[in-house]
């Protein structure tokens, strides 16, 4: 945190002498806040995938019901994202963060209790939208609070260790629970939101007081979050109904219609939500797009593998739940010294290297076959891709919110979270479509549509990292 931590905890070990140098200091309390905050949103994201066909069965949902116990989510997620980002930036971030954990914790109960489909998909867009603001809130909190440098690239390492140590867990622990009841994976995030709220209130530090307050622009806030709903809801339902159906086409044209409205909103805008210079920076963009193929690619893969494994190797949930336990296990390692690795080498190399690790691990993934040993095959695959994101991830984080104002970090979070999810949509469609056109071809060959599925992963870490090369964080006028 800054120097008033430091006074405070200078001021504690006086008047408590040797028994006060053992406690963590008031900053280390508060992001271990945050990233548990952190670690509850990314088990919510993973859990849910091995409870599906229980839901299904208690619930009496069919498959196009079903899918959007999912897709609901980041509907919300990620339509709410900006306008979460920059909420939390004119109204106060520790602020925003709270209201948001509350709701995430309210809403996960309501979703384990409700007694319908309809109302279990209800639950899930509204925990959507809470992890909408929660996500800009808790990312400016920490750029705010950390100065820029090393010690900034710590606190971005442990809260990224948080997510992945959080996405396996959900994993696991929602194979297990599924194993009870589904709905105790609802139960989860429960407990970690009381006690992000209940730490959240004593150690984050309070929004500043005083001067005028901004108003919010609401035409921009509409036309941004109606553009981003729309292209999320595309994405999500273009696989079952077709990429060239009338109403793939329609929805998509109606998502267009309304991010140009929004652009000439915010160019005639005196307090947009967005400004478009920010937009335009060349850093910012060349690191969205980073993160997009980044984020993008992993998604997919995780879909892939867990398909591969289940309907090819014959694994179980539990199983193949397991089989990520080493990315998450090397990431979790790692992650914490990314913030070191980038202040060395400097972020841009830091990048350039994890995403070429992150290609490498895709790559390892061509050489699974049925019968594939685990040690030899699987093993190198995950170990590597949580290397590669343990460098990856932090460093763009780093990279995004770099020589931006104070401000805007609440919006610099927001678009980096925002091009991970549309990211994440995309590039998992993409693989998807290229996966059922592969084993329709493939004559009985189980490996056909995940080798071409494959390929496209690769293609998009590769176009990642051509991005990832042109980024860097010289001093440039143009780009302020």
């Amino acid at each position: 945190m800054k120097q008033t931590d430091g006074s405070a905890t200078a001021t504690a070990a006086g008047e408590t002498g040797a028994v006060a140098k053992t406690q963590p200091s008031p900053g280390v309390l508060a992001l271990l806040v945050l990233c548990a905050a952190h670690f509850m949103d990314a088990i919510d994201l993973s859990d849910v995938g091995v409870a599906l066909p229980a839901i299904q069965r208690d619930l009496g949902m069919s498959s196009g019901s079903l899918q959007w116990v999912v897709s609901a989510y980041a509907l919300g997620y990620g339509g709410f994202l900006l306008l979460g980002g920059r909420v939390a930036d004119l109204f106060g971030r520790r602020r925003a963060f709270l209201t948001a954990v509350a709701v995430f914790g309210v809403v996960s109960v309501l979703g384990a209790l409700a007694p319908t489909g309809g109302l279990l998909v209800a639950a899930r867009l509204v925990k959507g939208i809470a992890a909408g603001f929660l996500a800009p809130a808790a990312l400016s909190l920490i750029t705010t609070n950390w100065p820029e440098g090393p010690r900034r690239g710590r606190a971005l390492g442990w809260y990224a260790t948080a997510g992945a140590c959080g996405f396996i867990g959900g994993l696991v622990l929602g194979g297990v629970l599924t194993e009870v009841s589904w709905r105790l994976v609802f139960v989860l995030p429960v407990p970690i939101a009381v006690a992000a709220l209940l730490g959240g209130l004593h150690l984050l530090p309070a929004d500043r007081r005083g001067g005028a307050r901004e108003k919010l622009d609401v035409p921009g806030a509409l036309t941004a979050t109606g553009a981003l709903m729309l292209l999320v809801y595309a994405l999500t339902q273009a696989p079952a109904h077709g990429w060239l159906s009338a109403r793939t086409l329609v929805l998509f044209a109606a998502a267009a219609c309304l991010l140009a409205l929004f652009l000439r909103v915010e160019s005639r805008s005196r307090k947009p939500l967005v400004p478009l210079s920010f937009l335009t920076r060349r850093a910012t963009a060349r690191t969205n797009l980073t993160i997009f193929a980044m984020w993008g690619a992993y998604t997919s893969f995780a879909f892939l593998a867990t398909l591969y494994l289940q309907n090819v190797l014959g694994w179980t949930p539990l199983q193949t739940a397991g089989a990520f336990v080493p990315l998450g296990l090397a990431n979790g390692a790692l992650a914490p010294f990314a913030g070191r690795l980038a202040a060395r080498f400097g972020v841009h190399r830091t990048i350039a290297a994890g995403m070429l690790l992150l290609a490498l691990s895709y790559a390892l993934f061509f050489r699974i076959g049925p019968g594939s040993p685990f040690l030899t095959v699987i093993l190198p695959v995950m170990v590597v891709n949580g290397i590669g994101t343990a460098a990856t991830f932090p460093a763009l984080t780093m990279s995004a919110v770099a020589g931006v104002p104070d401000r805007d970090q609440g919006l610099a979070g927001a678009l980096l979270n925002t091009f991970m999810q549309i990211g994440g949509a995309v590039v998992l469609a993409l693989v998807t479509a290229v996966v059922e056109a592969g084993q329709r071809t493939g004559r009985g060959d189980p490996l056909a549509g995940y080798a071409l599925g494959t390929g496209v992963i690769v293609a998009t870490v590769l176009a990642g990292l051509g991005a990832a090369l042109l980024i860097r964080h010289r001093s440039d006028s143009r780009d302020r």
